[in-house]
């Protein structure tokens, strides 16, 4: 999925988070959004996403079928965030069997290798609400990574992660990211290193 964003803005009250910003993201490219907390990465992410509208400009979306129209975007996407939750009341498998009910697997993975690839697999019957807020985002991550969409946005995906977990959010996304469209919300080099290029949202303060 081609997404192009034209002299889009978005505003809280009167005040602006960002504006004339124009943009192209291509399919099998990846990119870092970047700017310091509270510059509006995430408001522009869910702008990209189609969750905002933007309060100035336009957002278009192009797939390999044709024009993507925005309420339909979320069919073509996976997103993980802090601000997203799980169903805490279920458990892993549970919540595994429920994502996947809307979303088909990526191409090798089934629900046996995704616990694996959590490294889960013996919490696999525990109910997500025992689960620490490292394991809370291993899940979070596999389950928007191995989603077969044309594009995956991750934002802050290292949140809760030790060292460990940095580094197996390193090998899961050269793992799984190729071939479509990833958008990184970063302020922390660890989390986009591998991407192609970078947008800063400060440069586009009113």
């Amino acid at each position: 999925m081609d997404i192009i964003l034209e002299n889009i803005g978005r505003r809280f009250n009167r005040d602006w988070i960002f504006r004339r910003l124009d943009y192209s993201f291509k399919v099998g490219r990846s990119y870092a959004i970047l700017g310091p907390n509270g510059s509006g990465k995430s408001t522009l992410l869910q702008v990209i996403a189609s969750s905002l509208t933007p309060s100035a400009g336009s957002v278009s979306y192009t797939s390999r079928h044709g024009n993507v129209e925005p309420d339909q975007v979320y069919r073509h996407l996976s997103l993980a965030a802090p601000y997203m939750e799980l169903v805490e009341e279920f458990t892993l498998v549970e919540q595994i069997r429920f994502h996947f009910s809307h979303k088909a697997y990526l191409q090798g993975f089934d629900e046996q290798a995704l616990l694996e690839l959590m490294g889960l697999d013996r919490a696999k019957d525990r109910p997500i609400k025992y689960f620490s807020s490292g394991m809370k985002q291993r899940v979070k991550l596999s389950l928007a990574c191995c989603a077969d969409v044309p594009l995956l946005l991750l934002d802050e995906p290292t949140t809760n992660l030790d060292q460990k977990g940095v580094a197996w959010y390193q090998h899961l996304v050269r793992e799984t990211s190729g071939g479509r469209l990833l958008l990184v919300c970063s302020n922390h080099e660890r989390e986009y290193d591998f991407c192609d290029h970078t947008i800063d949202v400060t440069h586009y303060k009113a």
